[in-house]
């Protein structure tokens, strides 16, 4: 990948589509990972203004360090941005005492998480239509495209999506050029929509490098029966997430009326 070329390309793009939109800044969700870490320097490049929102919710100590200390680093290379913590956990608390109780917690898991990521969607575009900025996405393809690993109307309600044709890998690749801190570089990848420290393998059964090759395989017409021991693993894996999640990737279904019956 030409990296260099890659990051003036999405930069120009950032800038171009925001002037065009007659829009000053962007506001993005930092988290600590390596997805939010590329994307905020990215629109920190265009010059226009940007905010970095913190949002914890019962958040893991290194994760809200990592967080810190990137928008530490925003700050001491590009002067248009700013920050703004806004602890979520008692909102997400109330959130949680409001609703009926349930007989095992564990039923509930997936849905609060998810919960989470919509509180922090919603936070995003307070902040947006406060100061006329636009959302800017954090996900990349294998993600976005590929299984489907994000929060419909959580992470996935964005305004636009910059990293979203690159790879994980390649989102590393650019995050070495850009000069990531360390720490972000080299930790495991994860949500943090959980309260503890499991990482996106943990949760999938897959790395990304295993689902950026079984992405690759699908999209050459590879079946299941193609493969063996661990890649047959990871295949079916892979279309597994593809299909579950299909209702994420694909425009909402609108159930058309024929003429003649309105």
């Amino acid at each position: 990948m030409q990296t260099e070329k890659v990051v003036d390309h999405i930069v120009n793009w950032l800038k171009d589509y925001a002037d065009n939109a007659g829009i000053g800044g962007f506001v993005i969700g930092v988290s600590g990972g390596i997805d939010s870490a590329v994307t905020s320097t990215l629109c920190a490049k265009t010059g226009l203004t940007l905010l970095c929102v913190e949002m914890p919710i019962h958040q893991g100590k290194n994760q809200v360090d990592r967080a810190n200390d990137h928008i530490n680093w925003l700050q001491e290379h590009f002067p248009n941005v700013s920050r703004q913590p806004v602890n979520l956990t008692p909102i997400f608390d109330s959130f949680v005492s409001a609703m009926p109780p349930v007989a095992d917690e564990e039923e509930r898991f997936m849905s609060l998480a998810n919960t989470r990521a919509r509180l922090r969607m919603t936070t995003l575009y307070y902040f947006a239509a406060l100061k006329k900025y636009l959302v800017a996405g954090t996900g990349n393809k294998v993600e976005d495209f590929g299984i489907g690993f994000y929060t419909k109307y959580g992470d996935g309600g964005v305004d636009l999506s910059p990293i979203a044709d690159l790879l994980k890998t390649e989102v590393y690749e650019v995050g070495a050029y850009l000069g990531i801190i360390e720490s972000i570089m080299t930790a495991p990848p994860t949500d943090g929509l959980w309260g503890d420290n499991r990482t996106d393998e943990d949760q999938i059964g897959a790395s990304y490098p295993e689902l950026e090759w079984a992405m690759k395989m699908k999209d050459q017409g590879k079946v299941a029966a193609d493969f063996e021991g661990r890649e047959r693993e990871v295949f079916d894996i892979y279309v597994s997430y593809n299909h579950m999640n299909k209702h994420k990737m694909l425009p909402i279904p609108v159930c058309e009326i024929p003429e003649g019956l309105k």
